[in-house]
């Protein structure tokens, strides 16, 4: 009897132990295979305005107003975190696209009315032409920027020709990545995608991803000590139009789908929805970068999330 006992605790006690690592094994494949969503539990896209041509290229400041364009109508409109109203705020503004916030006071705006990069004053509007050729030629149209921590400017030089262009680009003319330090010096940095597109880095951890929307692919490089591009990886399989970071160093992809979020290790999280044919660009705004700010079409949108923007 005693052996009968033991033997049936001791198979109790192993069927308990095996059930209990099924549980835990379960559990953690689970939380690999479902990780938390980025969109704050219960929150929902809002549409915060809509009278739009063609919305582009949003950053925001320390506070979290976002500026954006309206590239066809000529415009830079704000968007204030506190009230949520938007207000023009610059025009004509060089019928600019991208454009990246330089703490305190200062735009970087790809103005591609004549294919140049300028640096906008808050205070006034006032700006200032950063650069406009490079080997004797004019740019393709820099499109989208991103700028380090010591003022150092990353843009991408795709070609998309313009309606209101009063010059011609040649349909072959080089596409391209370049660096432009504080002191005027410019660098190609890459020289060998078919469409570059979107960018942006982290400063921290000194990388910086690029999207070839004409390849249908977004990289990843190294920033070396010098400024250039080194140990290039292919990211995934999606090009995009714009693109921002968060705080886990997520990335966020735009195009025909909404927004697309990629963890750091390029594995596909989840996709946003917009209710429009083409979302264009992304950042992070509103009280502590916890909003998500979209611009789509003729709209642009928000929504609340569980974790804040890179800053």
């Amino acid at each position: 009897m005693r052996r009968r006992l033991l033997a049936w605790v001791a198979i109790t006690s192993s069927s308990l132990l095996s059930s209990q690592l099924f549980a835990d094994n379960a559990g953690s494949k689970s939380s690999e295979t479902k990780p938390a969503s980025v969109v704050q539990s219960g929150a929902k896209l809002q549409l915060v305005g809509d009278s739009y041509k063609f919305t582009e290229g949003p950053t925001s400041d320390d506070d979290g107003n976002v500026y954006f364009t309206d590239q066809p109508n000529d415009r830079i409109v704000r968007y204030d975190a506190k009230s949520g109203k938007l207000s023009d705020w610059m025009s004509p503004c060089g019928r600019s696209n991208g454009l990246y916030f330089v703490a305190p006071d200062r735009l970087i705006a790809c103005a591609d009315a004549n294919n140049e990069m300028w640096s906008i004053e808050l205070k006034d509007q006032s700006h200032e032409v950063l650069i406009d050729s490079v080997d004797g030629r004019r740019f393709g149209g820099p499109n989208d920027c991103w700028v380090d921590v010591d003022g150092t400017i990353y843009f991408t030089d795709p070609l998309y020709k313009r309606p209101y262009w009063k010059h011609t680009i040649p349909a072959d003319n080089p596409r391209g990545v370049y660096r432009l330090t504080k002191d005027g010096t410019l660098t190609q940095v890459v020289d060998d995608l078919v469409q570059p597109n979107g960018i942006i880095g982290d400063a921290s951890n000194r990388q910086l991803w690029i999207a070839d929307i004409g390849d249908k692919k977004t990289y990843r490089y190294d920033i070396a000590e010098d400024g250039s591009l080194t140990n290039r990886e292919l990211f995934c399989e999606m090009g995009s139009d714009g693109m921002t970071l968060d705080q886990e160093r997520n990335l966020y992809l735009t195009g025909g789908a909404g927004v697309t979020v990629f963890d750091a290790a390029g594995n596909k999280l989840e996709t946003i929805a917009v209710p429009k044919g083409w979302t264009a660009n992304v950042t992070f705004g509103g009280e502590g970068h916890r909003q998500l700010f979209i611009t789509a079409q003729d709209s642009v949108y928000t929504l609340d999330m569980r974790v804040s923007g890179l800053r």
